[in-house]
C-alpha cells in the first residue's frame, strides 16, 4: 500500500517535473517579457514547485531515502519563489524587502551552510558523492547572500530585479534539466550533475552582461 502511494507521487512529481522542463525551455527561447514567456513562465512554476514539493517526502521514504535529493528540492523551491519574489522589485512596486522574501533567502543560507558542512566532512572520510554537496551548497550560499546585497541596493540599479528574476529561474531551470537526466535517463556521474549548472552559468553570465550594457547605453 504504502509502495504503491510512493510510486503514484513519483509518477505525479514526474509529470510535473517535465512541464516544468519543457515550459523552462519554452520560456528561455521565446521573447523576454511577451506573453507566451510569462504564460510559460507560470506554467513553469507551477510544475517546478509542486514537482519539488512532491519529491520532499518522497526523499524520505523508507527504500527512497536520498538526504541530498531533499536538498537540492529545497534548493529548487527557493530558485522558483526568490525568482519570482524578484519581479515584485520592479520600480514603483514596492519600496523595501518584506520578511518573506527575508525567510525565503535566509532558509536558504541555512540549507546551504549545512550542505557545505556536509559535503566538507564527507569529503574528508571520502564519502561518495560529498563534492555534490560542496557544489550546489556553495551555488546556494552564492545566490542567497547576493540576495541579501539585493535587498538593500537594488533601488541604485536599474535592471537589479530583472538579473535577480533571470538568475534565479535559470537555476530552477538547470534543476529540471539535471533531474531529467540523471532521474529520467538515469545517467548519474559527476558530469551529469555539474555540467548543467555550468552551462547555465554562461547563460546567466550573458544575459547580465546584455542588461548592464543596455544600462551603461542609457546612460550616455
Amino acid at each position: 500500500m504504502i509502495e504503491n502511494s510512493i510510486k503514484i507521487a513519483i509518477y505525479i512529481h514526474a509529470f510535473f517535473g517535465g512541464l516544468g522542463l519543457i515550459t523552462g525551455i519554452g520560456s528561455a527561447i521565446v521573447k523576454k517579457g511577451s506573453n507566451l514567456h510569462k504564460k510559460m513562465g507560470k506554467l513553469f512554476s507551477i510544475g517546478m514547485l509542486t514537482s519539488s514539493l512532491i519529491s520532499l517526502p518522497v526523499a524520505c521514504m523508507p527504500k527512497h531515502e536520498n538526504p541530498f535529493l531533499f536538498c537540492i528540492g529545497l534548493f529548487t523551491i527557493y530558485l522558483v519563489l526568490a525568482g519570482n519574489r524578484a519581479l515584485t522589485f520592479k520600480p514603483k512596486i514596492k519600496e523595501q524587502a518584506t520578511l518573506i522574501d527575508k525567510l525565503i533567502s535566509g532558509s536558504m543560507l541555512i540549507i546551504s551552510l549545512a550542505m557545505v558542512v556536509l559535503g566538507s566532512l564527507g569529503f574528508i572520510q571520502k564519502i561518495n558523492n560529498s563534492i555534490l554537496y560542496l557544489f550546489f551548497g556553495s551555488f546556494g550560499l552564492l545566490f542567497s547572500i547576493r540576495d541579501f546585497y539585493f535587498f538593500k541596493k537594488y533601488k541604485e540599479q536599474k535592471n537589479a530585479w530583472l538579473l535577480s528574476h533571470i538568475s534565479k529561474i535559470t537555476g530552477a531551470l538547470i534543476a529540471s534539466v539535471t533531474a531529467f537526466i540523471v532521474a529520467g535517463i538515469g545517467i548519474g556521474n559527476l558530469i551529469t550533475w555539474t555540467l548543467p549548472s555550468l552551462i547555465g552559468s554562461f547563460y546567466i553570465a550573458y544575459w547580465t552582461k546584455k542588461y548592464k550594457s543596455k544600462k551603461r547605453r542609457s546612460k550616455q
